[in-house]
């Protein structure tokens, strides 16, 4: 797990009152999968597999609360039949068949969901590989 030093001194320089809950989120994320890569973009935390934007934090101008955004990348694609997974976890709210988010408005629930959560990145991260070879 290596966590960028271009998202460490960008949450450095944000004095997020959520700072703790971040590095917690970031942790999870990043131990969920060796193969993830973190930088900034959408001016947040954001996740790549294999160069391409998987999961996005929104930490703006959120001050009670956090969101991780699910999603095939930055570029609109044709929408999805069915949802990419067939999760049917309770974390995840979906905006679209292709895009989800969860949302954390303390340290206690995202330690909670850590398991779960787990889980949740690494079906995202298959189905949205296996939906981009489907094309």
């Amino acid at each position: 797990m290596t966590k960028s030093s271009e998202v460490t001194l960008f949450l450095d320089n944000l004095n997020h009152p959520f700072r703790e809950e971040i590095e917690q989120l970031r942790d999870y994320i990043l131990a969920s999968n060796k193969n993830l890569t973190e930088n900034i973009k959408w001016n947040a935390p954001n996740y790549c597999f294999e160069n391409e934007d998987r999961i996005t934090m929104r930490i703006q101008p959120m001050k009670t609360q956090l969101q991780l955004i699910f999603h095939r990348g930055s570029k609109k694609q044709e929408q999805l039949k069915d949802k990419l997974i067939a999760n049917k976890s309770k974390l995840l709210i979906w905006k679209e068949n292709d895009r989800a988010i969860i949302t954390f408005n303390s340290s206690q629930a995202i330690e909670n969901a850590e398991n779960e959560l787990n889980s949740i990145i690494n079906d995202w991260i298959a189905a949205a590989k296996n939906s981009a070879k489907a094309k």
